[in-house]
């Protein structure tokens, strides 16, 4: 099994991509409250502890990598998708290609 970053680090992560997702006011939310809540309720401390801890950071590093995943897959839908009818030197700069141009500046290039 691979070794599992931080509580720490996992819990800024999630707390990144909610920032991202809700802007600067993140904060208020239920969400935030949840996850901090979450992370207080499971961490370790010098009077208890807690059994479930590996359980609890292997499934808040999952839902770190969902989250992130998640918000990938929008941005590249959102670069990728198709709008329309593009024109021909577009499509083929998306895809990291030139079109051909014809010597002396003759023919069907424009």
């Amino acid at each position: 099994m691979a070794a599992l970053s931080s509580p720490l680090r996992t819990c800024r992560g999630i707390l990144k991509e909610l920032r991202y997702l809700k802007g600067p006011e993140y904060r208020g939310t239920m969400m935030y409250t949840y996850v901090m809540e979450q992370f207080r309720k499971n961490q370790v401390t010098s009077a208890r502890h807690c059994r479930a801890q590996r359980e609890a950071l292997h499934t808040s590093h999952t839902y770190l990598c969902l989250v992130e995943s998640t918000r990938h897959h929008l941005e590249l839908h959102n670069q990728y998708h198709g709008k329309g009818g593009r024109p021909l030197e577009e499509v083929a700069h998306l895809v990291g290609l030139r079109l051909p141009t014809q010597p002396g500046g003759k023919g069907w290039e424009k």
